[in-house]
This record gives C-alpha cells, sequence and structure tokens, in this order.
C-alpha cells in the first residue's frame, strides 16, 4: 500500500516568448478521505458567479483522475475569458495531471484516492490579444504536471530556500523596484 499522503502543496511557473502564454497553477494534494477531500466537497457545493468550481476534464464525459478541481485566481466576468478557461486551459490542466501520473509523481494506485485543487490564472491579455491555443495549452499543461512533481516531492526543500532567500527577488517586486510597475 501506498504512503498516505495527507497533503502537499506545489507551485510552478512555465511560459513561452508571448506574455499571454504563462501559466502559474497553484496545487494543494491530498487523500480524499482527508481534509482536500472535505476542502474539495466544499468547493463544488460553493459555486459563486465569477468564481465558478470545475472538474478538470479531458472533453466532455471524461473527467480526469485523481479528481481535480480548477478555481479561478480572479473573478471571470468575460464569455472569451471563460471558454479559454473552460476550454483550452480544462484540458491542459487533465493533460497534466494525467502527465504527472505517467511520470510516477502520482502513485497510479492512488488515483482514485486523491484529490487536487489548482487555483488557475490566465494572463489578462488573453483577452485582447490574438492567442495561439496549441501553446496557452502546453504551457499549462507542462506547469500543471510541474507543479504536481514539485508538491510530491517538497520542493523547494526548507535547506534550499534557506540558503537562496537572500539571492532571490520576486518577479515583480523587482520590476517595481525599477520603476516599470
Amino acid at each position: 500500500m501506498a504512503e498516505r499522503i495527507v497533503m502537499r502543496t506545489g507551485e510552478a511557473v512555465v511560459e513561452d516568448e508571448a506574455a499571454w502564454s504563462a501559466a502559474e497553477p497553484e496545487v494543494v494534494i491530498g487523500e480524499l478521505d482527508g481534509p482536500v477531500g472535505q476542502a474539495i466537497a466544499g468547493l463544488m457545493g460553493d459555486q459563486s458567479k465569477g468564481h465558478s468550481k470545475v472538474f478538470a476534464i479531458l472533453d466532455c464525459d471524461v473527467q480526469v483522475k485523481p479528481v481535480t478541481v480548477m478555481v479561478s485566481k480572479v473573478t471571470v466576468t468575460s464569455n472569451r475569458y471563460t471558454n479559454i478557461l473552460m476550454g483550452t486551459v480544462q484540458a491542459a490542466i487533465a493533460n497534466g495531471v494525467l502527465d504527472a501520473v505517467r511520470a510516477g509523481d502520482i502513485p497510479e494506485e492512488k488515483a482514485n484516492d486523491l484529490g487536487i485543487i489548482v487555483s488557475v490564472w490566465l494572463d489578462p491579455a488573453v483577452l485582447t490579444e490574438e492567442i495561439d491555443h496549441e501553446i496557452l495549452f502546453r504551457t499549462h499543461r507542462a506547469a500543471m504536471a510541474k507543479a504536481i512533481g514539485k508538491a510530491m516531492r517538497g520542493e523547494p526543500t526548507i535547506d534550499w530556500l534557506l540558503e537562496n532567500q537572500d539571492r532571490i527577488t520576486h518577479t515583480f517586486h523587482k520590476l517595481a523596484l525599477d520603476g516599470e510597475l
């Protein structure tokens, strides 16, 4: 029997050349009979306008395992954003979950016992710029698999964080310091 996974967390960033391609999922992973399962049930039963929670699916009628709930990091107010989030990105998230299972980051024998909550963000430029859905799919798929892998491996470790703390400056803080925001 595989080790019990109460709760793991992870995040990742993957982007292509275009700013709108950035994917930055934040994940919580754990057993369905624990706090993550309780949170999933609560999220699915607590729908609110602009913050719908949906299962990650490969296509209509094909839900991914482990069960994965997508939550938007921002209030969704446009049909275009909704269609991108609930189409290209939803499929990418589902594929990223399966990629993590295939890579062994999520034990296959735990696929029915674990749940994942993922906070998803899309660059606002997807509303105003012409986007390439294949690039958007690829970045979100890769970022999801990467975030799950980091969560399951406990990355970054506390030792790495302590060793590198003074060498890392948050990207947007640096932009603000440089007068670019």
